[in-house]
Protein backbone atom coordinates (compact mmCIF):
# COMPACT_ATOMS: atom_id res chain seq x y z
CA UNK A 1 0.00 0.00 0.00
CA UNK A 2 1.61 3.24 -1.16
CA UNK A 3 1.64 5.94 1.51
CA UNK A 4 -0.34 9.06 0.58
CA UNK A 5 1.14 12.53 0.88
CA UNK A 6 -1.22 13.11 3.80
CA UNK A 7 0.06 10.01 5.58
CA UNK A 8 3.68 11.03 5.04
CA UNK A 9 2.97 14.46 6.51
CA UNK A 10 1.01 12.89 9.34
CA UNK A 11 3.88 10.53 10.23
CA UNK A 12 6.35 13.40 10.24
CA UNK A 13 4.20 15.16 12.81
CA UNK A 14 4.00 12.22 15.23
CA UNK A 15 6.23 11.83 18.25
CA UNK A 16 6.80 8.75 20.35
CA UNK A 17 5.04 9.16 23.69
CA UNK A 18 6.68 8.23 26.98
CA UNK A 19 5.08 5.27 28.73
CA UNK A 20 3.75 3.74 25.52
CA UNK A 21 5.81 0.59 25.90
CA UNK A 22 4.02 -2.21 27.73
CA UNK A 23 5.26 -5.56 28.92
CA UNK A 24 4.21 -8.11 26.35
CA UNK A 25 3.32 -11.62 27.40
CA UNK A 26 4.42 -14.53 25.26
CA UNK A 27 2.45 -14.71 22.03
CA UNK A 28 0.29 -17.85 22.02
CA UNK A 29 0.98 -20.41 19.34
CA UNK A 30 -1.43 -20.64 16.45
CA UNK A 31 -3.91 -18.16 14.96
CA UNK A 32 -4.40 -14.90 16.83
CA UNK A 33 -7.23 -12.41 16.35
CA UNK A 34 -6.56 -8.82 17.33
CA UNK A 35 -9.55 -6.78 18.52
CA UNK A 36 -9.33 -3.04 19.11
CA UNK A 37 -11.84 -0.98 21.08
CA UNK A 38 -11.48 2.81 21.47
CA UNK A 39 -12.83 3.03 25.02
CA UNK A 40 -13.83 0.94 28.01
CA UNK A 41 -17.45 2.00 27.53
CA UNK A 42 -17.55 0.24 24.14
CA UNK A 43 -15.78 -2.93 25.22
CA UNK A 44 -18.79 -5.11 26.08
CA UNK A 45 -19.67 -6.24 22.52
CA UNK A 46 -16.01 -6.84 21.72
CA UNK A 47 -15.56 -9.02 24.78
CA UNK A 48 -18.66 -10.96 23.67
CA UNK A 49 -17.03 -11.44 20.26
CA UNK A 50 -13.75 -12.48 21.90
CA UNK A 51 -15.49 -15.11 24.00
CA UNK A 52 -17.08 -16.67 20.92
CA UNK A 53 -13.77 -16.75 19.04
CA UNK A 54 -12.06 -18.43 21.98
CA UNK A 55 -14.79 -20.93 22.84
CA UNK A 56 -16.15 -21.75 19.38
CA UNK A 57 -13.05 -21.45 17.20
CA UNK A 58 -10.14 -22.03 19.57
CA UNK A 59 -8.55 -18.78 18.37
CA UNK A 60 -6.25 -16.79 20.67
CA UNK A 61 -7.51 -13.22 21.19
CA UNK A 62 -5.53 -10.09 22.00
CA UNK A 63 -7.48 -6.87 22.69
CA UNK A 64 -6.13 -3.34 22.68
CA UNK A 65 -7.72 -0.30 24.30
CA UNK A 66 -6.24 3.05 25.33
CA UNK A 67 -8.14 2.80 28.63
CA UNK A 68 -7.69 0.12 31.33
CA UNK A 69 -10.02 -2.84 30.94
CA UNK A 70 -11.14 -5.48 33.42
CA UNK A 71 -9.72 -8.75 32.17
CA UNK A 72 -11.73 -11.68 30.85
CA UNK A 73 -10.67 -15.30 30.77
CA UNK A 74 -8.45 -16.07 27.81
CA UNK A 75 -8.25 -12.49 26.46
CA UNK A 76 -4.79 -10.89 26.33
CA UNK A 77 -5.07 -7.17 27.12
CA UNK A 78 -2.59 -4.69 25.71
CA UNK A 79 -2.48 -0.95 25.14
CA UNK A 80 -2.44 0.03 21.45
CA UNK A 81 0.97 0.92 20.04
CA UNK A 82 2.05 4.52 19.72
CA UNK A 83 0.90 6.19 16.54
CA UNK A 84 4.29 6.13 14.82
CA UNK A 85 5.55 3.78 12.09
CA UNK A 86 8.23 2.37 14.43
CA UNK A 87 5.74 1.59 17.22
CA UNK A 88 3.26 0.09 14.78
CA UNK A 89 5.92 -2.11 13.18
CA UNK A 90 7.16 -3.35 16.55
CA UNK A 91 3.63 -4.17 17.68
CA UNK A 92 2.68 -6.07 14.53
CA UNK A 93 6.04 -7.84 14.25
CA UNK A 94 5.59 -9.20 17.76
CA UNK A 95 1.91 -10.21 17.69
CA UNK A 96 1.59 -11.26 14.00
CA UNK A 97 -2.23 -11.27 14.04
CA UNK A 98 -4.15 -13.17 11.37
CA UNK A 99 -6.92 -10.55 11.45
CA UNK A 100 -7.71 -7.18 13.00
CA UNK A 101 -11.20 -6.13 14.13
CA UNK A 102 -11.77 -2.47 15.00
CA UNK A 103 -14.97 -1.04 16.45
CA UNK A 104 -16.94 2.20 16.42
CA UNK A 105 -14.86 4.11 13.86
CA UNK A 106 -11.58 5.14 15.46
CA UNK A 107 -8.78 5.52 12.88
CA UNK A 108 -5.06 5.27 13.58
CA UNK A 109 -3.45 6.05 10.21
CA UNK A 110 0.14 4.99 10.97
CA UNK A 111 -1.00 1.69 12.46
CA UNK A 112 -3.55 1.02 9.71
CA UNK A 113 -0.92 1.62 7.03
CA UNK A 114 1.37 -0.97 8.59
CA UNK A 115 -1.54 -3.43 8.81
CA UNK A 116 -2.25 -2.94 5.11
CA UNK A 117 1.45 -3.32 4.24
CA UNK A 118 1.39 -6.78 5.86
CA UNK A 119 -1.88 -7.63 4.08
CA UNK A 120 -3.56 -8.41 7.41
CA UNK A 121 -7.33 -8.48 6.75
CA UNK A 122 -9.08 -5.74 8.69
CA UNK A 123 -12.75 -5.45 9.65
CA UNK A 124 -14.69 -2.58 11.26
CA UNK A 125 -17.75 -3.57 13.31
CA UNK A 126 -20.38 -1.57 15.23
CA UNK A 127 -19.29 1.33 13.03
CA UNK A 128 -20.94 4.67 13.78
CA UNK A 129 -18.67 7.10 11.94
CA UNK A 130 -14.97 7.56 11.16
CA UNK A 131 -12.85 9.74 13.41
CA UNK A 132 -9.19 10.37 14.14
CA UNK A 133 -7.58 10.33 17.57
CA UNK A 134 -7.24 14.11 17.29
CA UNK A 135 -9.64 16.35 15.39
CA UNK A 136 -6.76 18.39 13.99
CA UNK A 137 -5.52 15.38 12.02
CA UNK A 138 -8.39 15.86 9.60
CA UNK A 139 -6.55 18.55 7.63
CA UNK A 140 -3.95 16.16 6.15
CA UNK A 141 -4.92 15.66 2.47
CA UNK A 142 -6.30 12.22 1.71
CA UNK A 143 -5.47 10.86 5.17
CA UNK A 144 -8.95 9.59 6.05
CA UNK A 145 -9.52 8.01 2.65
CA UNK A 146 -6.12 6.30 2.94
CA UNK A 147 -6.89 4.99 6.43
CA UNK A 148 -10.31 3.68 5.43
CA UNK A 149 -8.87 1.83 2.45
CA UNK A 150 -7.16 -0.55 4.89
CA UNK A 151 -10.52 -2.11 5.81
CA UNK A 152 -11.85 -5.02 3.81
CA UNK A 153 -15.32 -4.50 5.28
CA UNK A 154 -17.00 -1.79 7.35
CA UNK A 155 -20.17 -2.98 9.09
CA UNK A 156 -22.21 0.04 10.15
CA UNK A 157 -24.82 0.10 12.90
CA UNK A 158 -27.28 2.03 10.71
CA UNK A 159 -27.63 3.85 7.40
CA UNK A 160 -26.58 7.17 8.98
CA UNK A 161 -23.28 5.62 10.02
CA UNK A 162 -22.79 4.02 6.61
CA UNK A 163 -23.28 7.40 4.91
CA UNK A 164 -20.58 8.94 7.09
CA UNK A 165 -18.08 6.27 6.04
CA UNK A 166 -18.98 6.56 2.36
CA UNK A 167 -18.73 10.35 2.49
CA UNK A 168 -15.31 10.07 4.15
CA UNK A 169 -13.98 8.01 1.24
CA UNK A 170 -14.47 4.36 2.22
CA UNK A 171 -14.87 2.07 -0.81
CA UNK A 172 -18.60 1.78 -1.49
CA UNK A 173 -18.38 -2.00 -1.83
CA UNK A 174 -16.78 -2.28 1.62
CA UNK A 175 -19.59 -0.55 3.55
CA UNK A 176 -22.69 -2.46 4.67
CA UNK A 177 -25.41 -1.81 7.23
CA UNK A 178 -25.69 -4.77 9.59
CA UNK A 179 -26.65 -3.34 13.00
CA UNK A 180 -24.86 -3.92 16.27
CA UNK A 181 -23.30 -7.08 17.60
CA UNK A 182 -24.66 -8.42 20.86
CA UNK A 183 -23.57 -7.09 24.24
CA UNK A 184 -21.45 -9.19 26.54
CA UNK A 185 -23.65 -11.50 28.59
CA UNK A 186 -24.42 -9.98 32.00
CA UNK A 187 -26.94 -12.52 33.26
CA UNK A 188 -25.82 -12.73 36.88
CA UNK A 189 -26.32 -16.09 38.63
CA UNK A 190 -28.24 -16.90 41.77
CA UNK A 191 -29.23 -19.99 43.74
CA UNK A 192 -32.69 -20.92 42.55
CA UNK A 193 -33.61 -22.51 45.88
CA UNK A 194 -32.79 -19.27 47.70
CA UNK A 195 -34.70 -17.19 45.16
CA UNK A 196 -37.76 -19.39 45.51
CA UNK A 197 -37.61 -19.25 49.32
CA UNK A 198 -37.37 -15.45 49.37
CA UNK A 199 -40.08 -15.12 46.72
CA UNK A 200 -42.41 -17.17 48.92
CA UNK A 201 -41.51 -15.07 51.95
CA UNK A 202 -42.18 -11.83 50.08
CA UNK A 203 -45.40 -13.26 48.66
CA UNK A 204 -47.16 -10.49 46.75
CA UNK A 205 -45.27 -7.62 48.39
CA UNK A 206 -44.15 -4.85 46.04
CA UNK A 207 -40.34 -4.67 46.01
CA UNK A 208 -37.77 -2.26 44.62
CA UNK A 209 -33.99 -2.40 44.66
CA UNK A 210 -31.46 0.42 45.15
CA UNK A 211 -28.35 -1.04 43.52
CA UNK A 212 -24.90 0.23 44.50
CA UNK A 213 -26.35 3.16 46.44
CA UNK A 214 -23.81 5.79 47.58
CA UNK A 215 -24.40 7.52 50.91
CA UNK A 216 -24.92 10.85 49.09
CA UNK A 217 -28.03 9.50 47.35
CA UNK A 218 -29.48 7.61 50.29
CA UNK A 219 -31.69 10.47 51.53
CA UNK A 220 -33.27 10.88 48.09
CA UNK A 221 -34.07 7.18 47.87
CA UNK A 222 -35.47 7.11 51.41
CA UNK A 223 -37.76 10.07 50.71
CA UNK A 224 -39.06 8.37 47.59
CA UNK A 225 -39.59 5.17 49.58
CA UNK A 226 -41.51 7.02 52.29
CA UNK A 227 -43.77 8.68 49.72
CA UNK A 228 -44.41 5.37 47.98
CA UNK A 229 -45.27 3.68 51.28
CA UNK A 230 -48.28 5.98 51.59
CA UNK A 231 -49.83 4.19 48.64
CA UNK A 232 -48.12 0.78 48.84
CA UNK A 233 -48.09 0.04 52.56
CA UNK A 234 -46.25 -3.26 52.22
CA UNK A 235 -43.51 -1.91 49.94
CA UNK A 236 -40.02 -3.28 50.62
CA UNK A 237 -36.79 -1.52 49.67
CA UNK A 238 -33.76 -3.76 49.14
CA UNK A 239 -30.75 -1.48 49.68
CA UNK A 240 -27.25 -2.45 48.53
CA UNK A 241 -24.63 0.19 49.48
CA UNK A 242 -21.95 0.96 46.92
CA UNK A 243 -19.40 0.05 49.62
CA UNK A 244 -20.39 -3.29 51.20
CA UNK A 245 -18.24 -2.48 54.24
CA UNK A 246 -20.67 0.33 55.10
CA UNK A 247 -23.75 -1.89 55.16
CA UNK A 248 -23.83 -2.55 58.91
CA UNK A 249 -23.29 1.10 59.89
CA UNK A 250 -25.87 2.36 57.42
CA UNK A 251 -28.40 -0.22 58.56
CA UNK A 252 -27.84 0.78 62.18
CA UNK A 253 -28.33 4.46 61.38
CA UNK A 254 -31.48 3.77 59.38
CA UNK A 255 -32.97 1.93 62.32
CA UNK A 256 -31.75 3.89 65.32
CA UNK A 257 -31.71 7.43 63.91
CA UNK A 258 -34.32 7.42 61.17
CA UNK A 259 -36.76 4.95 62.73
CA UNK A 260 -37.03 2.51 59.83
CA UNK A 261 -37.77 -1.16 60.40
CA UNK A 262 -34.61 -2.74 59.03
CA UNK A 263 -33.34 -6.27 58.45
CA UNK A 264 -29.73 -7.10 57.57
CA UNK A 265 -28.80 -10.01 55.35
CA UNK A 266 -25.31 -10.11 56.89
CA UNK A 267 -26.95 -11.00 60.23
CA UNK A 268 -29.10 -13.68 58.53
CA UNK A 269 -32.26 -11.68 59.22
CA UNK A 270 -35.26 -12.13 56.94
CA UNK A 271 -37.37 -9.46 55.22
CA UNK A 272 -40.50 -10.42 57.16
CA UNK A 273 -43.77 -8.50 56.63
CA UNK A 274 -42.89 -5.76 59.14
CA UNK A 275 -39.53 -4.94 57.52
CA UNK A 276 -39.43 -1.76 55.43
CA UNK A 277 -35.76 -1.85 54.34
CA UNK A 278 -33.65 -4.93 53.74
CA UNK A 279 -29.94 -4.01 53.73
CA UNK A 280 -27.77 -6.40 51.73
CA UNK A 281 -24.00 -6.39 51.41
CA UNK A 282 -22.71 -9.16 49.14
CA UNK A 283 -22.07 -8.12 45.49
CA UNK A 284 -22.30 -11.78 44.50
CA UNK A 285 -26.02 -11.65 45.30
CA UNK A 286 -26.99 -8.97 42.78
CA UNK A 287 -28.47 -11.56 40.45
CA UNK A 288 -30.83 -12.58 43.25
CA UNK A 289 -32.06 -9.04 43.93
CA UNK A 290 -32.61 -8.19 40.26
CA UNK A 291 -34.79 -11.30 39.97
CA UNK A 292 -36.83 -10.45 43.06
CA UNK A 293 -37.27 -6.72 42.46
CA UNK A 294 -39.43 -5.65 39.49
CA UNK A 295 -37.92 -2.14 39.76
CA UNK A 296 -34.27 -1.13 40.20
CA UNK A 297 -32.79 2.31 40.88
CA UNK A 298 -29.15 2.53 39.77
CA UNK A 299 -27.20 4.25 42.53
CA UNK A 300 -24.54 6.77 41.57
CA UNK A 301 -26.53 8.03 38.57
CA UNK A 302 -28.31 10.89 40.33
CA UNK A 303 -25.53 12.92 41.95
CA UNK A 304 -22.45 10.77 41.49
CA UNK A 305 -20.12 10.25 38.52
CA UNK A 306 -22.38 7.54 37.09
CA UNK A 307 -23.93 4.25 38.14
CA UNK A 308 -21.82 1.84 40.11
CA UNK A 309 -23.44 -1.11 38.32
CA UNK A 310 -23.86 -1.98 34.65
CA UNK A 311 -27.49 -1.23 33.62
CA UNK A 312 -27.48 -4.32 31.43
CA UNK A 313 -27.38 -6.46 34.58
CA UNK A 314 -30.88 -5.35 35.52
CA UNK A 315 -32.04 -5.30 31.90
CA UNK A 316 -30.99 -8.91 31.31
CA UNK A 317 -32.95 -10.10 34.35
CA UNK A 318 -36.19 -8.24 33.74
CA UNK A 319 -36.00 -5.49 36.37
CA UNK A 320 -37.30 -2.10 35.18
CA UNK A 321 -34.58 0.55 35.44
CA UNK A 322 -34.78 4.00 37.02
CA UNK A 323 -31.67 6.15 36.75
CA UNK A 324 -30.45 9.71 37.14
CA UNK A 325 -28.79 11.96 34.54
CA UNK A 326 -25.21 10.81 35.26
CA UNK A 327 -24.38 7.92 32.95
CA UNK A 328 -20.58 7.79 33.48
CA UNK A 329 -18.79 5.03 31.63
CA UNK A 330 -22.11 3.46 30.61
CA UNK A 331 -23.12 6.35 28.35
CA UNK A 332 -23.35 4.24 25.15
CA UNK A 333 -25.43 1.60 26.95
CA UNK A 334 -27.84 4.19 28.30
CA UNK A 335 -28.02 5.67 24.81
CA UNK A 336 -29.27 2.37 23.42
CA UNK A 337 -31.69 1.84 26.31
CA UNK A 338 -32.98 5.39 26.01
CA UNK A 339 -33.53 5.07 22.26
CA UNK A 340 -35.66 1.99 22.96
CA UNK A 341 -37.56 3.81 25.74
CA UNK A 342 -36.38 1.05 28.02
CA UNK A 343 -35.53 3.07 31.16
CA UNK A 344 -37.06 5.84 33.23
CA UNK A 345 -34.74 8.82 33.75
CA UNK A 346 -35.17 11.06 36.80
CA UNK A 347 -33.48 14.27 37.95
CA UNK A 348 -34.88 15.00 41.42
CA UNK A 349 -36.58 13.60 44.52
CA UNK A 350 -40.02 14.31 43.10
CA UNK A 351 -39.06 12.68 39.79
CA UNK A 352 -37.87 9.56 41.59
CA UNK A 353 -41.05 9.40 43.67
CA UNK A 354 -43.23 9.78 40.58
CA UNK A 355 -41.25 7.17 38.63
CA UNK A 356 -41.38 4.70 41.49
CA UNK A 357 -45.10 5.20 41.97
CA UNK A 358 -45.70 4.65 38.27
CA UNK A 359 -43.55 1.55 38.00
CA UNK A 360 -45.06 -0.10 41.05
CA UNK A 361 -47.93 -0.86 38.69
CA UNK A 362 -46.87 -4.32 37.45
CA UNK A 363 -47.98 -3.78 33.86
CA UNK A 364 -45.94 -0.58 33.48
CA UNK A 365 -42.83 -2.10 35.02
CA UNK A 366 -43.20 -5.15 32.77
CA UNK A 367 -43.39 -3.02 29.61
CA UNK A 368 -40.24 -1.12 30.54
CA UNK A 369 -38.41 -4.30 31.54
CA UNK A 370 -39.41 -6.04 28.30
CA UNK A 371 -38.00 -3.17 26.23
CA UNK A 372 -34.75 -3.27 28.23
CA UNK A 373 -34.49 -7.03 27.86
CA UNK A 374 -34.91 -6.68 24.09
CA UNK A 375 -31.93 -4.29 24.01
CA UNK A 376 -29.86 -6.61 26.22
CA UNK A 377 -30.54 -9.62 24.01
CA UNK A 378 -30.33 -7.82 20.66
CA UNK A 379 -27.57 -8.43 18.17
CA UNK A 380 -27.17 -12.21 18.23
CA UNK A 381 -27.73 -12.53 14.48
CA UNK A 382 -25.25 -9.73 13.76
CA UNK A 383 -22.66 -11.44 15.94
CA UNK A 384 -23.07 -14.63 13.94
CA UNK A 385 -22.63 -12.68 10.70
CA UNK A 386 -19.47 -11.00 12.01
CA UNK A 387 -18.06 -14.33 13.16
CA UNK A 388 -18.70 -15.82 9.71
CA UNK A 389 -16.85 -12.93 8.07
CA UNK A 390 -13.95 -13.17 10.51
CA UNK A 391 -13.63 -16.88 9.77
CA UNK A 392 -13.76 -16.30 6.02
CA UNK A 393 -11.09 -13.60 6.18
CA UNK A 394 -8.84 -15.73 8.39
CA UNK A 395 -9.22 -18.55 5.88
CA UNK A 396 -8.04 -16.25 3.10
CA UNK A 397 -11.41 -15.35 1.62
CA UNK A 398 -12.92 -11.89 0.98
Amino acid sequence: MVASIGLKLYNLGQRREAGNEAERPLRPAGPLAWLHVPSEALSGPMFALARRLIEDDGVAVMMTCPQPLVGRAGVILQPPPGETPADAKGFLDYWRPEIGVFSDGELRPALLHQVAERKIPLLMVNARGPRFLRDRDGWYPGLMRSALSAFKQILAVDEAGAKLFRKAGAPLSAVAVTGRTEEESVVLPCLERERATLADLLAARPVWFAAGLPAAEEAVVLRAHRVALQHSHRLLLILAPDDPAQAADRARRLEETDGWVVAQRAREEEPDPAVEIFVVDNPADYGLWYRLAPVTFLGGSLTGPGPTRDPMEAAALGSAIIHGPKTGRFGPVFGRLGAARATRAVASVSDLSDALGELLAPDRAARLAQSAWAVASDGAEVTELVLDRIRALMDGGD
